[in-house]
């Protein structure tokens, strides 16, 4: 029952953990890599936006969320 009681509170604050941390890019390399895979993203979102029907439960997912790359 404690091991049961010990597991229930790991999993439970387990979810108030912060992501995990992303560093800042440090050269015009790293930032441009990081600008491409935000574009991607945005391309990929966009295309399944597309061809996803409006009847479709994953739609207001797809098309209407925010992009978590904004401050």
């Amino acid at each position: 029952m404690i091991r049961l009681s010990v597991l229930l509170i790991a999993l439970m604050t387990s979810a108030c953990v912060p992501p995990a941390y992303e560093a800042d890019p440090v050269s015009a390399q790293q930032w441009q890599e990081r600008q491409d895979r935000i574009a991607r993203r945005a391309a990929e979102q966009a295309r399944l936006c597309a061809i996803t029907k409006p009847e479709d439960p994953r739609y207001d997912q797809l098309c209407n969320s925010t992009p978590r790359d904004r401050p």
